[in-house]
């Protein structure tokens, strides 16, 4: 006589190991089925049995999924979709203390009461249930299991400062989204679960979560369910929940069912509250730490003896009332709803004449409601289908096209995808009912296929806001303590383990800006840590290098290539700048050190090499007194002197001392003291910025560009910017100090008393015109006059003389040609060259071209605020202390005394022919000379 079949009953807290152990009975017989309470525990369980023993011994079916090979043994199901009369050996329900859920809780109840296997049965479920249980269940065998692990309370906690391996739980959409962008803002980012998502999708967001790409985990309370997670950590982001009628308290069981869920196996666990959420009542916390709460009084149920002759008689069997003390009658739900809805639709009341009628149309109606529109709209989806299916026998082929066709579109944000899955899923419903469409197992793979896109394009949409991979891995790295690569492109991208963190420049690390201000401290550690070689390797690379390889800029830069690795800071003495390098302080002394030095050297032999006549003069010993001392003064002067400003030391030179000065190629100009060597673009360059330095500018002015003879005057420039450039503000521009001087050389001889004109050579030297010189000449101290005459004409040869017009330039005068210019030979014209035809002769009517034309006069001291008669004008290279005649004149050579010009010897009574206009600024013997 075969044995009884075993009922029994395992009961007991979260992480006890019931599903596991409901599994290994499952496997121990020929044939089972087992009912889960999530289509994702459900997709979960299907997993680990088929690895256990291949896919083609067992079945998962679901309501939107249904996978049952030819030879299925074991049947994975959701408790809604447990197939009935199977004759399975075993059979076993899980989370059996549903039975008290206000929605789904009458399908767990009948369950409880009709559903058996041959053999073996077993619910699985909290202690709650075990009077219940064995009021209902005859014979029943309960099975305690206790926790692997401890759970205890640790209070409130910011989610700023949440541990790692968490798991967060809320009950709106608009509450888990805010706490996943904070996590992601402070953590990297957290994934996401939802009883609505797909299980592709959920499964994805776990395994981010499992493998550590993301340590948080923000979920609804379907992690309840059994889902296995490796948390260590349950926080309550809300206590309270909408249960789709009303928001109310969470039951003291129903917070314990989600708090388990914190430490898997013999890991401890531990629970609290965050958010807004307030503190748990010490008697909650007590009965979760203990497992204590109250017995389950009462189990929804309805009628399940359904009678099918009319839609009046199946509606009262639905709304049938019980007398048994344990059960109450459940609300009413949506496909009951549905069906109240179809009852008054007379069309379909028509067509639901019949039992195969009616049980087609209360099948119709328990498509579920997941597009959660309203009960209106699932009521017109509802009679479409009913009626399709009653008239044609199965849903038009092009009519379930267009509907699949719409939401498979993997576009848009997350609420679109989230409301095109949930379209889907309806579709993926009614493709699972047999019989419904002309071609099941093509709408079956179609709406799978489109579902597991939107799953994905969802999975990526969910990762993109509310997942920073690139915090994530770093702080996972972090927290492993294993060792970070960096890599460094030429460009100076740094990239940790493949993620862009920021740039290398020179030697300081610029983060990325593009993250948020939360995860810079996550990604300078990171950073830093990985790039401590390359700060090392680089520090070595740049001490070997050639001097070619780096420069200053005219703010004081230093530059390696185009990366900035310091800048000059003013030293002891102006010839002897100091440096300062870039180099984080995370680099190391070493390195910082390392780069100084190599800096130091560059801008020393900088210095040595663009002023090494001023040095090689300052180290000549054979310069002593005066002379050693105007070396000095020079030297404080970077090469250059306006000569105002020493015409007393210069006056003290004797012979002996200026030409030792002039050895060294020091000029004694009329207008400045200066070194000619000094004034090329280089050393220009390095001048100004020492001497910003010296005088400490905070913005450093710039060298005019080179090869200019005169520049814009810049009005508010730094007082003795340019003599720093090299030039001298006249007017409206500044004329470079040595084509100044070549100036004075032709003004020399000028009568400035009675007015003279400019020539071409003085146009030529300064590039200037007419105009401009006259600006440039009353910057210098001159009275312009400006006038107009008529321009005379040239005279052709062979041409008649017209009447009135003087010969201005008679063959037989010479013209004077300057000693120190070469003269060009003669051009001669052959006798029998044809002549010109005569000009047109003007009529007496027409009016003379005329020219415009400058007089120049020396305006005198006091007369003009930028002139004045300039001291340093008074002699130029001059000897000091020659004789007082003006014998002489002009010393001779091209362009005035040069440094290298041996001293004049002057007679003691000069000429009257070589008398000098005394009133002349660059008389050559105005100084120390008397005139008559």
């Amino acid at each position: 006589m075969p044995a009884a079949p075993r009922i029994t009953a395992v009961l007991g807290p979260t992480n006890t190991g019931k599903t596991h152990y409901a599994i290994e009975r499952m496997l121990a017989h020929r044939t089972g089925v087992i009912g889960l309470p999530l289509r994702l525990l459900a997709r979960e369980v299907y997993d680990r049995i088929v690895a256990l023993r291949g896919p083609s011994v067992v079945a998962l079916v679901t309501g939107e999924e249904r996978i049952v090979p030819d030879r299925a043994q074991y049947w994975v199901c959701t408790v809604e979709a447990m197939p009935e009369g199977m004759g399975c050996d075993f059979l076993a329900v899980d989370e059996i203390q549903l039975c008290a859920d206000a929605e789904r809780g009458h399908v767990f109840t009948d369950r409880l009461l009709h559903a058996r296997g041959l053999h073996e049965t077993l619910f699985m479920g909290s202690e709650t249930m075990r009077p219940a249980i064995a009021a209902l269940v005859p014979k029943v065998q309960f099975l305690h299991r206790e926790r692997f692990s401890t759970l205890t309370y640790a209070g409130s906690k910011k989610i700023s400062r949440m541990p790692g391996r968490s798991a967060i739980v809320g009950f709106s959409v608009d509450n888990l989204y805010g706490i996943a962008e904070l996590l992601r803002r402070t953590k990297g980012g957290a994934a996401v679960v939802m009883g609505a998502l797909s299980p592709r999708t959920r499964n994805a967001q776990v395994e981010m979560y499992q493998n550590g790409d993301v340590d948080f985990l923000v979920a609804t309370d379907a992690i309840g369910m059994g889902l296995n997670l490796d948390v260590n950590h349950v926080a309550f982001s809300a206590l309270d929940k909408f249960d789709g009628r009303r928001m109310r308290p969470l039951a003291v069981d129903e917070l314990a069912q989600i708090a388990g869920r914190a430490g898997r196996h013999m890991t401890h666990g531990s629970f609290g509250v965050t958010g807004e959420a307030p503190d748990l009542d010490p008697a909650v916390v007590e009965a979760i730490e203990n497992h204590q709460f109250r017995p389950v009084k009462k189990l929804q149920w309805r009628n399940s003896s359904l009678r099918f002759g009319s839609v009046n008689q199946l509606l009262g069997a639905l709304e049938q009332k019980t007398d048994n003390e344990w059960f109450t009658r459940v609300r009413e739900s949506d496909d009951l709803a549905a069906l109240r809805a179809m009852s008054a639709d007379i069309e379909v009341m028509a067509r639901a004449s019949d039992g195969p009628s009616v049980k087609l149309l209360w099948d119709v109606c328990r498509v579920p409601d997941f597009r959660g529109i309203s009960r209106g709209e699932h009521a017109n989806l509802v009679r479409d289908i009913f009626t399709f299916l009653h008239q044609h026998g199965e849903i038009p082929r092009d009519w379930f096209a267009r509907q699949v066709k719409r939401v498979d579109r993997p576009d848009g944000d997350i609420d679109t995808l989230s409301k095109r899955l949930a379209y889907v899923r309806t579709w993926t419903y009614v493709a699972q009912r047999r019989g419904w469409l002309a071609d099941e197992s093509h709408w079956r793979g179609a709406t799978r296929a489109v579902e597991d896109r939107l799953s994905d394009a969802l999975h990526a949409a969910l990762t993109q806001r509310f997942v920073d991979r690139r915090t994530s891995v770093l702080l996972r790295r972090l927290k492993q303590k294993e060792g970070l690569v960096a890599e460094v492109n030429e460009q100076g991208e740094v990239t940790v383990d493949g993620e862009f963190v920021g740039r290398l420049e020179g030697f300081r690390f610029r983060m990325d800006k593009t993250g948020s201000p939360d995860e810079a401290k996550t990604l300078r550690q990171a950073s830093v840590q990985a790039l401590a070689p390359h700060f090392s390797l680089r520090a070595d690379r740049f001490y070997n290098a050639p001097d070619t390889e780096i420069d200053f800029t005219e703010q004081g830069g230093l530059m390696w290539g185009d990366q900035a690795v310091g800048k000059l800071v003013a030293g002891p003495e102006p010839m002897k700048p100091q440096v300062q390098a870039f180099v984080d302080e995370e680099a190391g002394d070493d390195v910082a050190q390392k780069v100084t030095r190599r800096l130091q050297h560059f801008i020393d032999r900088k210095v040595a090499a663009l002023y090494e006549p001023m040095l090689a003069m300052l180290g000549d010993e054979a310069l002593t007194g005066l002379a050693r001392g105007f070396a000095f003064r020079l030297s404080e002067g970077f090469g250059i002197i306006p000569r105002g400003e020493v015409a007393n030391e210069v006056r003290d030179l004797d012979q002996d001392a200026r030409g030792a000065l002039r050895k060294h190629g020091v000029r004694f100009g009329q207008f400045t003291v200066f070194m000619p060597l000094l004034l090329k673009p280089a050393p220009t360059r390095l001048r100004l910025v020492l001497w910003s330095l010296a005088k400490g500018l905070q913005d450093f002015p710039e060298a005019p560009p080179p090869g200019l003879v005169t520049v814009p005057a810049q009005k508010g420039a730094e007082p003795g910017y340019y003599a720093m450039a090299g030039y001298r503000a006249a007017g409206e521009r500044a004329i470079r100090i040595d084509m100044l001087e070549r100036l004075a050389d032709m003004l020399r001889d000028k009568d400035s008393k009675g007015g003279f004109e400019a020539n071409p050579d003085m146009l030529s030297i300064t590039g200037m015109t007419l105009e401009q010189f006259a600006d440039l000449m009353q910057g210098l101290g001159y009275k312009a006059e400006k006038g107009e005459r008529e321009k005379a004409k040239p005279v052709v040869a062979g041409e008649p003389e017209l009447p009135g017009q003087p010969d201005e330039t008679p063959a037989e005068t010479p013209v004077e040609v300057p000693a120190d210019q070469p003269q060009e030979a003669p051009v001669e014209v052959p006798q029998e060259a044809p002549q010109e035809a005569p000009a047109e002769v003007p009529t007496e009517d027409a009016a003379p071209e005329m020219e415009v034309f400058y007089t120049f006069t020396w305006a005198g001291r006091g007369q003009r605020k930028t002139g004045g008669r300039p001291q340093e004008a008074r002699g130029g290279d001059r000897p000091k202390g020659g004789p007082k005649g003006r014998k002489g004149g002009k010393p001779q050579g091209k362009g005035g005394p040069r440094g290298d010009q041996k001293p004049q010897t002057f007679a003691a009574k000069p000429k009257r022919e070589a008398r000098i206009d005394p009133d002349n600024p660059f008389a050559a013997a105005l100084s120390g000379f008397k005139t008559k």
